[in-house]
């Protein structure tokens, strides 16, 4: 038996019309509901460690059943083919060879014989239905004439059963061949093999004898088989995913729980700790969690006690020292006014005892300020108030230190002012230390105080050319006691806390105190603020890093007067070089002699 097995194929085209606007609605209303479901499962996957376990696992598993069982479906169906296959070869070509030996060695010659040997040797063909289920088809060869028999067929069976290819093979050569097909009507299409070969009939003409061969029995058998897979691979499916979610309970479950317990300590539960049962690995965790969580509620206990006793420590010595302060103060003012009748020896004595005796108030000052913020009794009283204003204000209280030093100090304002809605008492604190902070450290060069605004923020940037600071420095410089060169003089304030009270100041209005330096450049404090107490700042109206060149800039200093003010925003500093500049200029003891005949 030759002849390769194919199986044929039906394509049914179905018309579709455009959808109603109801039935638009209805798609829109699943596209809302599917994106609400998919966006449940997108946020439970990301949020839930047992969610997301389970359902890989799920997945994992039906991917393998999957697998597995179109693998043992298509084995099972070859094994069921193959062994009906080999059936069906013996009985057909028993059954054929027969049939054409019978029609061969016939020798009627009439049509009643023929037709009568043909019906009989044909029946013998057809199967019982119980242990065989066969039907026959004969079909005249194309062209013959003068036919005896005509083409017959049994049960439901036509010509059209049997292919266009395998009536051409059967036709063209001699030999057993074979096709698969598929039998019954469309609604019922069952799979099938045809057997067909080429016999004489007399009186001598040509004839194909096909023998089809339904194999719904096979169908069948495989259909159950597959439904039995399918049941098993979702009874295996259920027990699969309730192990992992009872496995993935008893381990994640402890965890969601160590996560929560730490949520609630952060928050300041310090009493809560996880529940402990048992002894094995996830019971040593939840033991060792909350050693953990007491270890460290009595470390936060303790720091709370020790903070609260410095703070009242401070609080109280400030307060303590106040009283013998103001004593010696009024003495000191005595002998200070009277240092002309004393010798120089002496005045002098009084001279430093009266500077560091004012000095020393500022300090306690300070040192209680520090206590309010400590202490978080802190309070802002915010009213509207122009940035520009609350500048110039700071400009003529610091200008008496700037002439000591030599400095310019120059405002860069819009004319309208900046308003905004902040404490003016703090944000002067803020700008004066800022301000007093640059010509300390200016090295008798300008200072330049911008100021600007935008839709959600006014800034004020200071900007000295002095000894700059290092990138280390920029960030040390708010804390408190800070200094980046302890071997340097302090002359004004001297507290070491003015910069921290600033910071301090500025994260009450919600704001931003940053600082920039480089060494031998200089160095820039922007100080950033809402225009309002609900505001967030998005962006800083001034830049933080000025566009410079990286070197000492020398200004002529007779440009501006020794305190005034720059007429516009983005003013760039005079630069000329060495050649162009004044003898008097590019010697500083000649520039600052000039400085001091003008004030």
């Amino acid at each position: 038996m030759t002849g390769p097995g194919t199986a044929g194929s039906e394509l049914v085209a179905v018309g579709s019309a455009g959808p109603t606007p109801p039935a638009v609605s209805r798609i829109h209303r699943v596209r809302l509901r599917f994106k609400r479901l998919w966006s449940m499962a997108k946020d439970r996957w990301h949020r839930y460690l047992m969610y997301r376990t389970v359902v890989s696992t799920l997945l994992f598993t039906t991917l393998a059943l999957l697998a597995a069982g179109a693998f043992l479906s298509n084995q099972i169906a070859s094994a069921l083919f193959n062994e009906r296959f080999s059936q069906i070869s013996k009985e057909s070509e028993r059954g054929l060879t027969q049939a054409r030996s019978i029609f061969e060695s016939a020798a009627t010659t009439d049509r009643v014989a023929t037709q009568s040997l043909v019906n009989s040797t044909l029946a013998t063909l057809e199967g019982d239905g119980a242990t065989v289920v066969r039907d026959f088809v004969l079909v005249p060869m194309p062209g013959a004439e003068n036919l005896y028999v005509g083409p017959t067929a049994s049960g439901q069976l036509t010509s059209r059963v049997v292919p266009a290819d395998l009536a051409e093979a059967v036709q063209a050569q001699q030999g057993i061949f074979w096709r698969s097909v598929e039998l019954g009507v469309a609604s019922e299409r069952t799979p099938g093999i045809i057997v067909g070969t080429k016999v004489l009939i007399p009186p001598g003409r040509d004839y194909g004898l096909y023998l089809v061969y339904d194999l719904s029995s096979v169908q069948d058998t495989l259909s159950f088989i597959n439904r039995a897979m399918v049941f098993t691979g979702l009874v295996l499916l259920l027990v699969v995913g309730f192990i992992s979610w009872s496995v993935s309970r008893t381990v994640v479950r402890p965890v969601a729980d160590a996560a929560y317990v730490s949520e609630r300590i952060a928050a300041g539960d310090l009493d809560r700790r996880m529940k402990v049962a048992g002894k094995d690995e996830v019971a040593r965790l939840g033991t060792a969690f909350n050693h953990m969580a007491q270890s460290l509620q009595d470390q936060i206990i303790q720091l709370n006690n020790l903070s609260a006793m410095q703070q009242r420590f401070v609080s109280d010595v400030s307060h303590e020292l106040r009283t013998p302060l103001t004593t010696v103060r009024m003495a000191s003012e005595m002998i200070f006014e009277s240092r002309e009748n004393f010798d120089p020896l002496t005045a002098r004595s009084a001279e430093l005892m009266y500077d560091q005796i004012e000095r020393f108030e500022h300090l306690l000052n300070d040192l209680l300020e520090v206590s309010r913020f400590d202490a978080g009794v802190a309070v802002l009283d915010r009213e509207s108030t122009d940035l520009v204003v609350i500048a110039r204000k700071v400009m003529d209280t610091a200008t008496p230190v700037a002439d000591e030093y030599g400095s310019l100090l120059r405002l860069n304002a819009p004319p309208d002012g900046c308003v905004a809605e902040f404490d003016p008492r703090r944000v002067e604190r803020i700008i004066r230390n800022l301000v007093l902070n640059a010509v300390e450290h200016g090295e008798g060069k300008p200072i330049d105080i911008t100021v600007a605004q935008n839709a959600d923020a006014v800034a004020i940037s200071v900007r000295d050319y002095g000894i700059g600071m290092s990138e280390e420095a920029a960030a040390h410089v708010f804390d408190r006691f800070w200094r980046a060169d302890p071997a340097r003089a302090r002359t004004t304030g001297g507290s070491g806390l003015g910069l921290s009270i600033a910071m301090e100041d500025t994260r009450l209005h919600n704001g931003r105190l940053e600082a920039w330096g480089k060494l031998g450049v200089g160095s820039v404090f922007r100080l950033t603020l809402p225009l309002t107490g609900e505001q967030t700042i998005e962006n800083s109206p001034l830049p933080l890093e000025p566009a410079v060149p990286e070197r000492v800039e020398r200004v002529l200093s007779d440009t501006f007067p020794l305190t005034g003010e720059v007429p516009r925003i983005g003013y760039t500093p005079l630069v000329l070089e060495d050649d162009d500049l004044p003898d008097d200029v590019t010697d500083p003891e000649a520039s600052r002699q000039r400085g001091e005949g003008q004030a």
